[in-house]
Formats: structure tokens, sequence, C-alpha cells
């Protein structure tokens, strides 16, 4: 792809020379807050300050096409101990992250319970992890409100 006179390319991160996968991993680390400076993240990875300046502007993550795969799911769930929290582990266990969790005052010992997840690093698919909800017991009803990972 060329834009305004760069050429990127997709490259397989294991055959990157060392010091361009320590200036990712660098840049990684100050995005997501672990460190505040640059001479933290240098020296967490072992990278000269120097090499860093000089790759830092040039490696950037492949992110896809850079938006979460968004995907909203109802659940009516029986007023138990630990129903909610099994949930939550079997999407956990699928590599689901878990962005809003919105539970109802229970009626009639049920609960209603809105889930909205990121699946862009899901390893299975949606209707597998609708199956893995629907088998847990206590899990009543599980059903997909909306699907933003298509759009």
């Amino acid at each position: 792809m060329d834009k305004g006179g760069k050429r990127f390319y997709l490259v397989d991160g294991t055959i990157l020379p060392e010091a361009i996968l320590k200036t990712a991993w660098a840049n990684e680390m100050l995005a997501k807050g672990e460190v505040s400076r640059v001479s933290e993240a240098v020296e967490k990875v072992g990278l000269s300050r120097s090499a860093y300046y000089k790759y830092k502007d040039g490696v950037l993550p492949f992110q896809g096409n850079g938006r979460p795969h968004i995907l909203s799911v109802s659940l009516l769930l029986e007023h138990q101990r630990g129903i909610l929290s099994r949930v939550l582990n079997t999407v956990a266990a699928v590599d689901g992250n878990i962005l809003t969790i919105n539970q109802s005052v229970p009626d009639k010992g049920l609960a209603p319970v809105l889930l909205v997840l990121d699946i862009s690093q899901l390893s299975v698919d949606v209707p597998h992890l609708q199956g893995e909800l629907r088998r847990l017991s206590g899990v009543r009803q599980v059903q997909l409100v909306s699907d933003e990972s298509s759009k």
C-alpha cells in the first residue's frame, strides 16, 4: 500500500530485527500506560534510546480495521449465587473482552443481564460462544441483541 510516498507492509513479527520488535513493544507499553516515559519503556525492553527514536515513528501495530468487534448479548439468569460469574468466566475463557455489564433486579427468580463484548480476539465463533453460554446451569435464555462485528 502506498500512502504519501511511504510503502507499508504486513510482515510476520518473527522475521523482524530485534530493535524493531523492541521498539514496537516499547510503543505498546507507552500507549497502554504501563510506563509513562520513553526511558522506562526502553529500559524494560532492553533497547537503547537512540534505536527507539530511530524506529519509533515507523513501527505501528496491525489492528485490522482498527475497530473493535462489538457484540451485545441479552441473557436471562436464574437468581442464584455464582451464575453471572460463570457466564463471565465462559466469555473470558474464549478471549472475549467484557466492555459493559447491566444486570437488572431479579423478578420471580430471574435476572435479565445485558453484556456488551469486544469479540475482536475471540478464539471461537459467535454461535459457539452462544452455545457455551446456553449450556451453563442457571442460564435460561441467550439472545444476540446486536452484532457490530460484521459492519
